[in-house]
């Protein structure tokens, strides 16, 4: 499967079909053409700096002006999905990096750039132990966000663990693991899933059950600030390949790393980086938003083509930046240095 190149953004969406019935001219029908696209963020973090940005004079959190350059993009969607890197909590004391949690505010965020699903399954997501499963599973809910990866107990793992989505003509299943907890135990009663290929194999099989028409497998995984992937990388997505999955989107390593393409193979993103975080660092101050086009054009073949955003953190606001505002915006000197160097290391790592 060969790297492709990819363009810096996407900027419109593709056209929908009329349907099936209807007729290009008079007498003659049009093609049946089935068109769903999936956009994927990466790591959606809250170090501590984050939340104090987010706090206003009166001790209410808001992060609209965080993801307001970014929210577009998601809204474009037909799926949006982002590796939610945190615990929520309705409550303080908020913490950050090592044990997150966080505001749930973070969600009505979440909401207003209409993200679908929150992959829950990472090396935080039992920071906060069972209660912050709890925590984050029920605020997720009553904002209307699915979730998979993690789970408050065995019911709520039956009916969340394969997320389907059926979206114009077409049928999505999406799964999601994580290499590890930080050496955190799973709280007793909590399911959460691992990169173990039994598992894997064993819920692939039930995905096919349900007939998609594409399987998706959200991944945690790889060696962090590593920008390229690694051998079990590699070997876990050709096992995920060999089982079913079509479309499969990494995280962790918290920089970006290649994207693959196969028109009709599939797509592979290895690793989106960071979407939102304080890690300031050369590589990890920003990352890529995955767009992925989806077609069917009768009973043909699936076929996949694959655009990327890249996106910048700008502080101290921790707005979420995309060439189209970032290029044009007043910043100082020293965060357009750090800008232009993220935006250069990302062109030359994905050959844009």
């Amino acid at each position: 499967m060969a790297i492709i190149a990819l363009a810096a953004i996407m900027l419109t969406l593709p056209v929908r079909n009329a349907g099936a019935g209807s007729s290009a001219a008079a007498g003659t029908p049009r093609e049946d053409v089935r068109r769903v696209r999936i956009v994927a963020a990466g790591d959606l973090m809250q170090h501590l700096p984050q939340v104090t940005a987010a706090r206003d004079a009166q001790g209410r959190y808001d992060y609209t002006e965080s993801f307001r350059h970014v929210a577009r993009i998601m809204r474009g969607a037909d799926l949006a999905i982002v590796n939610l890197e945190t615990t929520l909590s309705d409550e303080g004391p908020y913490t950050g990096y090592p044990c997150f949690r966080s505001p749930a505010a973070v969600a009505d965020a979440m909401r207003d750039m209409q993200i679908d699903l929150a992959a829950m399954a990472n090396n935080h997501c039992c920071d906060r132990g069972g209660a912050g499963i709890r925590a984050t599973t029920r605020i997720l809910d009553s904002r209307g966000i699915r979730r998979t990866g993690v789970f408050r107990d065995s019911l709520d793992h039956s009916l969340n663990n394969i997320q389907l989505f059926r979206r114009n003509g077409l049928t999505l299943a999406v799964v999601n693991y994580t290499y590890g907890t930080n050496g955190l135990p799973v709280p007793e009663g909590c399911v959460v899933n691992r990169l173990d290929t039994a598992v894997i194999a064993r819920d692939m099989a039930a995905a096919k059950g349900h007939a998609p028409d594409c399987i998706i497998a959200v991944v945690h995984w790889g060696n962090e600030y590593q920008r390229q992937p690694d051998a079990a990388q590699r070997s876990m997505a050709a096992f995920l390949r060999r089982h079913g999955a079509d479309v499969i989107i990494g995280s962790h390593p918290h920089v970006v790393q290649p994207v693959e393409c196969d028109s009709t193979g599939g797509v592979t993103v290895y690793s989106l980086g960071n979407f939102v975080s304080n890690q300031r660092k050369r590589y990890c101050d920003g990352g890529i938003i995955a767009t992925v086009d989806i077609e069917r054009r009768g009973n043909g073949p699936l076929t996949y083509s694959v655009e990327v955003t890249p996106v910048w953190v700008h502080t101290p606001g921790y707005a979420v930046l995309p060439p189209e505002v970032a290029d044009t915006m007043r910043m100082g000197e020293e965060s357009r240095r750090r800008y232009n160097l993220f935006i250069d290391d990302t062109h030359s790592l994905l050959g844009m």
